[in-house]
């Protein structure tokens, strides 16, 4: 493809503002195009806005068969995240359109969220932070004061659900910390770094203190974690999601923190983003929620908009990288 092909060609991204509000730039991509950058956009504009371009990239804007079948124009799609699911890959490959995604380019960041978490509910910095703001410090007979438990990770158990990317670097964090790791994995038990025991889910459930969710949605692991699983899990045990909302049936989750056969539940993603202002979660004490801002980080954000420019750019000069 020409030079003055590249300059013709039309790049429209339908949700640029989660990945990048201002503080960041998509002049490499400016370099590769003609581009339009919306912040968001809503279902029923999305053909509209999409009508003329030849590459689209989007977040969680859905293009599906629908979609797809209204943009004859289009050739690439380019998802601005891991997951593909708003893409209909079939549809997409029925037409020709090549998709890609970004892989692993949070890793380090939603690994960090989960100790975040996790150091959330076992040392309540923000909490006492709060307090000695407010004079409790200032005013007490002792040097020190406390009125929260505080736990010391060394010594127990880290179970994490998924050994991919993500999973591999929390357990590596885990053991730094001086924890026992378990893993619930397809890799062979021979094949896992030393420190990590291969585990069934009932068992990684039944003796983890810490339970930390890193695969991938499915329809098998849907509601993975529900009423029925969380009754194997010990009462004084942290369960942490930054993976995806559904793996989580968020119902059964509040009743087990409301009748403290859970201690916390530390969560970047639910089921229904943003939730309701009833979701039952929200009004749990030991419900410690984030907006979906695991994969937040400047660096990983930063990372993610050069990623998908250099899938654009390996595209218009015919050799795709990252396609799904």
């Amino acid at each position: 493809m020409s030079v003055t092909d590249q300059i013709r060609m039309m790049i429209v991204i339908l949700d640029g503002y989660t990945a990048n509000p201002g503080d960041l730039s998509w002049k490499g991509l400016e370099a590769l195009g003609e581009v339009t950058v919306y912040d968001r956009t809503k279902p029923e504009e999305t053909v509209a806005r999409a009508a003329n371009a030849e590459i689209v990239l989007t977040n969680k804007v859905v293009i599906n068969r629908e979609v797809i079948a209204q943009l004859p124009q289009l050739r690439y799609i380019g998802v601005l995240a891991t997951g593909y699911n708003v893409v209909d890959i079939e549809a997409a490959r029925e037409r020709g359109i090549i998709v890609t995604n970004v892989p692993a380019y949070s890793t380090e960041s939603v690994a960090q969220m989960v100790f975040a978490h996790l150091l959330t509910v076992t040392n309540r910095t923000e909490h006492y932070a709060i307090l000695n703001r407010n004079g409790r410090w200032s005013t007490n007979p002792d040097f020190c004061y406390w009125d929260t438990e505080m736990t010391e990770l060394a010594g127990k158990t880290f179970g994490i659900v998924g050994l991919g990317n993500i999973g591999s670097r929390v357990a590596q964090i885990a053991l730094a910390f001086g924890m026992k790791v378990k893993a619930l994995t397809s890799k062979n038990a021979d094949a896992l770094p030393t420190g990590i025991e291969k585990a069934s889910l009932e068992d990684l459930l039944a003796t983890s203190d810490v339970v930390s969710l890193h695969c991938p949605l499915t329809e098998k692991t849907r509601q993975m974690i529900n009423g029925e699983t969380l009754r194997l899990m010990k009462s004084t045990a942290i369960l942490i999601n930054t993976g995806r909302g559904p793996l989580v049936d968020d119902q059964a989750v509040a009743k087990a923190l409301e009748e403290k056969r859970l201690a916390a539940f530390c969560t970047d993603v639910l089921t229904e983003e943003p939730p309701k202002a009833d979701h039952p979660l929200l009004k749990q004490p030991n419900a410690f929620i984030t907006p979906h801002i695991a994969w937040a980080t400047k660096e990983a954000r930063g990372r993610l908009i050069q990623v998908a420019t250099d899938n654009v750019r390996s595209f218009l000069s015919g050799q795709v990288i990252n396609m799904v």
